[in-house]
């Protein structure tokens, strides 16, 4: 994790309770890059996440699917005829 300090310098024991405040507010993201920027008694925190990867869902055929490498030949073909619609 990329830490960036804008302002006052402060004790690593400070940025260490920062970082460790920031994993406990966000347990299920990926904090790639932190600044915190102080100004006097005044403390701002930026995060930067780490993209969350994820898989397309689509309601085709009445299923809401991933991919199609669980249908059958006759679910593929109905995929393959369906009136796509697109939005202008």
């Amino acid at each position: 994790m990329k830490i960036n300090v804008i302002g006052e310098k402060l004790p690593q024991q400070e940025i260490d309770a920062y970082i460790e405040y920031g994993k406990k507010k966000y347990p299920d993201r990926i904090i790639k890059e932190m600044t915190i920027k102080t100004d006097g008694d005044f403390v701002d925190l930026r995060y930067d996440f780490a993209d969350i990867p994820f898989d397309r869902i689509r309601r085709i055929t009445g299923y809401l699917v991933g991919t199609l490498d669980r249908f059958n030949d006759g679910k593929r073909a109905e995929e393959h005829d369906r009136v796509k619609h697109t939005v202008s």
